[in-house]
């Protein structure tokens, strides 16, 4: 079984389990006790590695201080034999969900405190929520029994079985999210969509030695975790990559710090907060420790902030965030997320924001910040992605692309909303859509029907409005009707002109399947036009040469990826 079967087999289980449950609130649950086992076989791992064996290991409780201490000083917390996961699975028929509150309780206690940031209180919505999965103690032993022996099945042994667990724990995120309706963009992001965001982020920082990136509005913590995959390909050793996050919500807050913890991002390299990022902006100081100001700078910021959220925007107007753009209106909140992040955004740095299209054409306040950040020079790239792309909501959504200091005055605007695969109620960009975007904003590419750059005189020209169709005309020509060839046969001259790349191809075939019957149409020759095509001599003479052509693709792939991979 691979790894995407066993992550649709543990899914419809946890499924059927959850029973009324609502989606969004099951994935606190399933999701903490995957944690938990992760913690738990990870300092297995440790006291292996300190030459443990299964008797010692059993004998490990609080009472050994010294030891209990190094492994919270070395690991960042401590469990006791008795609160593991596997001890759980052992007890059988004589486990109760107490144990669970036992454990996690003392979970909280035996956090190193240079972990508090990472741990503290991260089982919160877990422990909270046991009740629910059952009106008594014994239903809910049975519920999580049943939990704890399906999350069993998931490997996590070695290196391999981590990165599936990873694959995993982000499956089981995306499934939730598309049963949890309108809830669903509170916590996650698209797959597609936020590897189009790395592929833009990892393309403009590929030659940097460390790199922080940062997420206000970080959910599941996925969308961040795929920029700083997406980095980590560019950047020679480990732990050069710090991240930022901070959310709203306590449990999607948790979810956060679970996903980046169990990506094997070490605990010293996140930074993350619980709290409002309009109204909290982060960090002016840590703790109490108010002398020691340090505005977050990064080199990317990335985010799906929630669309055209009200937010309290009073006495905003000297806030240092917007004090040179603009205050967002107090009924949409769109601009007031987006500058917040430029704020934040180092010189040379890059962002990209998940917004709703009303940010390029809304008049009154967002017309005076979208004015300002045309003339400061700060968009880049508008693109425009298809519709009901994003969970529980139909709404079309733009990436857009700014930059502090750009060498570009002209901004890029892309029309994507055509290229996408159907997936049961949604709509997907497929690997092919994400490269064409990706490679367009690379060579800041003009397509007729796709891309255009556009001058900032001609925005000034437009009154400042960044509507797509201004620019991109994407509309597709209609089918043509000719009447006279509907009523009288025959085909027009004029559609078959519009193949004339095919005529220029197949030299002769025109000539050869049609025939006149008056100065403006034809008709077939032959009835059995398939054949007459394969077997026309222009047609045979390319399928030849594009067969020698590719004759020894074989043989040159497995030389230079196989038999000399390490030079590839």
């Amino acid at each position: 079984m691979n790894k995407r079967q066993l992550a649709s087999t543990i899914w419809k289980s946890a499924n059927e389990m959850r029973s009324k449950i609502e989606a969004n609130e099951y994935k606190d649950y399933i999701l903490g006790f995957i944690f938990y086992r992760y913690l738990s076989e990870k300092e297995l791992r440790f006291f292996s590695e300190q030459g443990m064996n299964d008797e010692d290991i059993r004998q490990m409780d609080e009472s050994d201080e010294d030891f209990v201490n190094y492994t919270k000083e070395t690991i960042g917390y401590f469990i006791a034999f008795e609160n593991l996961f596997s001890t759980w699975l052992d007890k059988g028929s004589d486990f109760d969900v107490s144990d669970v509150r036992r454990a996690l309780s003392a979970f909280e206690r035996l956090i190193s405190d240079s972990h508090k940031k990472v741990f503290e209180k991260i089982f919160n919505t877990l422990q909270t929520g046991l009740s629910k999965l059952g009106e008594t103690a014994s239903t809910q032993t049975k519920s999580i029994n049943n939990l704890i022996k399906l999350i069993k099945r998931i490997p996590m042994d070695g290196k391999q079985d981590y990165d599936v667990l990873g694959f995993i724990y982000e499956y089981l995120i995306s499934q939730f999210a598309a049963n949890a309706g309108k809830k669903a963009g509170e916590f996650y992001t698209p797959h597609e969509v936020s590897v189009l965001m790395s592929e833009i982020v990892a393309e403009h920082l590929k030659n940097r030695q460390e790199i922080r990136i940062y997420d206000p509005t970080s959910g599941s913590g996925s969308l961040l975790i795929n920029i700083g995959s997406a980095v980590a390909k560019y950047l020679k050793g480990d732990n050069r990559i710090n991240y930022y996050a901070q959310e709203l919500k306590e449990n999607t807050y948790n979810l956060t710090r679970m996903n980046l913890v169990m990506r094997g991002i070490d605990p010293s390299n996140i930074y993350v907060r619980n709290g409002d990022t309009l109204e909290e902006d982060w960090p002016f100081f840590e703790g109490e420790d108010m002398e020691h100001y340090q505005l977050v700078r990064v080199d990317a910021v990335v985010s799906n902030p929630p669309y055209s959220q009200k937010w309290d925007s009073k006495n905003k107007k000297y806030d240092p965030r917007f004090s040179d753009y603009g205050v967002a209106p107090k009924g949409k909140a769109d601009y007031a997320f987006l500058l917040h992040e430029l704020y934040h955004l180092e010189d040379d740095g890059i962002m990209t924001i998940v917004l709703p299209h009303g940010v390029l054409f809304r008049g009154n306040e967002e017309y005076t910040i979208r004015k300002s950040l045309i003339e400061k020079n700060n968009i880049d790239v508008i693109i425009g992605l298809p519709a009901n792309i994003f969970f529980g909501t139909s709404i079309q959504t733009l990436v857009m692309v700014l930059k502090r200091n750009r060498e570009d005055t002209d901004l890029l605007i892309i029309d994507a909303s055509k290229g996408y695969e159907k997936a049961g109620k949604s709509n997907r960009l497929r690997s092919s859509d994400i490269k064409r975007i990706v490679d367009c904003i690379h060579d800041r590419a003009t397509i007729p029907g796709f891309s255009k750059r556009v001058s900032k005189n001609k925005v000034r020209e437009n009154d400042y409005n960044l509507n797509i169709p201004r620019y991109v005309d994407s509309f597709a020509k209609p089918e043509p009707w000719d009447l006279y060839s509907i009523m009288f046969g025959g085909i027009p001259n004029e559609e078959l002109d519009c193949l004339q790349k095919y005529w220029e191809a197949f030299p002769g075939l025109r000539e050869d399947l049609c025939e006149p019957i008056s100065e403006s149409y034809v008709q077939l020759v032959s009835g059995d036009i398939g054949q007459m095509v394969r077997g026309h001599k222009s047609v045979v003479d390319y399928r030849k040469h594009y067969v020698f052509a590719f004759s020894d693709l074989r043989k040159n792939l497995k030389a230079s990826l196989i038999e000399n991979f390490c030079n590839a």
